[in-house]
């Protein structure tokens, strides 16, 4: 057993940075009133060394960099139980994380984007071509390859085998979004990283290989191509775009929740059958600018909407959450933090494929009037009850 060292976060989260055998970073994130000691074990493991970091492609006919990461192909599938990878380690599960933990972030396994220096011991090939600038990166020419720089890390929201973001108490939600946070301003900071990217995919029919309530955080050394759309809206729409969304959309039959700090709504153009939105009513270009008080209203609200999600059908539902953040480097002025949450489901027993026109020309049919979606959800979330604990 090793006693780490503490770092106190806001609402009496506290930090222990430690390090997986392979030089991986392990995070544990203690609840306020943890019944946790402060001792963790040692990953005694004797694990193989980390795979380069994956190689980059440019579309010239986008201009979007695809990371092409073989490693991902031995990713676990559908474990049992008795051998999830995110359970904490037992003489009989090798597991990824050595002690029980309340909220646990570690460096992926098998990223997508990895290591740009050498810097432990342990750690990943230093990048052999990483990208100079964003300039480097826009540069026109054929068979343009650049190492995938950044970081793809692991938020495992609980020790539990099965569950999601939406089935925790608001103290370990609490937790977690502090987490985030924390881990948002952490990878800014990274050599190469542009924009950072907190998600959760739920669900097999989103492609979910692991039941255990977790998400992940890309760290991306370039602006998204999704992000890349929104910074041209704004500069055709205005600076003050986001302002006049949150308004436009408050004074609509779309709003299904909403609070001192945060609205949740149905956007006007939603493409998904089930699209929900929520903003913040201040400006803040990512999770780390975030007040206490925004974040202590956040943990109950999100939870809230995400039981009237799954209180639409007899069964979870799946879908893709994902936290829109600024750029590191721009735009932090006029691109708010925003949720966007989606679901391909459509009914009981029907899910909404992509197909020709989403999927080849990005050209989208709604299968749902948003208003009749929101209502929908209102409903569903006014069933609920206030989520105190």
């Amino acid at each position: 057993m090793q006693e780490l060292r503490v770092e106190e976060l806001g609402n009496g989260v506290v930090k222990r940075p430690t390090r997986l055998a392979d030089g991986r970073e392990l995070i544990y994130y203690d609840d306020p009133g943890t019944a946790l000691g402060p001792d963790r074990a040692v990953d005694a493991r004797d694990l193989a060394p980390r795979p380069d970091t994956a190689t980059m492609r440019r579309d010239v006919l986008t201009g979007d960099w695809v990371s092409v990461a073989a490693a991902r192909q031995n990713r676990a599938f559908l474990p049992p139980a008795h051998l999830d990878p995110l359970a904490p380690q037992s003489v009989e599960n090798p597991s990824e994380i050595p002690s029980s933990y309340d909220v646990a972030v570690f460096e992926n396994k098998s990223p997508s984007f990895g290591p740009a220096l050498a810097a432990a011991v342990g750690e990943a090939p230093a990048a052999a071509d990483a990208p100079r600038d964003l300039a480097d990166l826009d540069a026109p020419g054929l068979g343009r390859t650049r190492t995938s720089v950044g970081r793809c890390e692991v938020v495992c929201f609980s020790p539990e085998h099965s569950g999601s973001f939406g089935t925790q108490s608001v103290t370990r939600a609490r937790t977690v979004i502090e987490a985030w946070a924390d881990r948002t301003a952490a990878l800014s900071t990274l050599p190469g990283v542009e924009q950072v990217f907190p998600f959760e995919n739920r669900g097999e029919a989103i492609g979910v290989t692991l039941p255990h309530p977790h998400g992940q955080i890309y760290a991306y050394p370039y602006v998204t191509p999704r992000t890349t759309s929104l910074l041209a809206s704004i500069e055709r729409e205005g600076h003050d775009l986001f302002e006049r969304i949150l308004a436009f959309e408050r004074a609509s039959d779309r709003v299904i929740l909403t609070g001192e700090h945060w609205t949740a709504f149905v956007p006007f153009a939603a493409r998904w059958p089930l699209e929900v939105h929520l903003l913040p009513h201040r400006h803040v270009a990512d999770l780390a600018e975030t007040t206490d008080a925004e974040r202590d209203e956040l943990a109950p609200l999100y939870l809230r909407l995400l039981r009237g999600v799954d209180a639409l059908y007899d069964s979870p539902t799946p879908y893709i959450a994902a936290w829109h953040q600024a750029p590191v480097h721009r735009s932090r002025d006029t691109v708010r933090l925003h949720l966007q949450l989606t679901s391909p489901r459509r009914a009981a027993d029907k899910l909404k494929f992509l197909a020709g026109s989403e999927a080849a020309m990005g050209a989208w049919i709604g299968d749902v009037p948003p208003e009749d979606a929101a209502a929908r959800l209102r409903e569903a979330v006014a069933g609920i009850p206030e989520v105190t604990r």
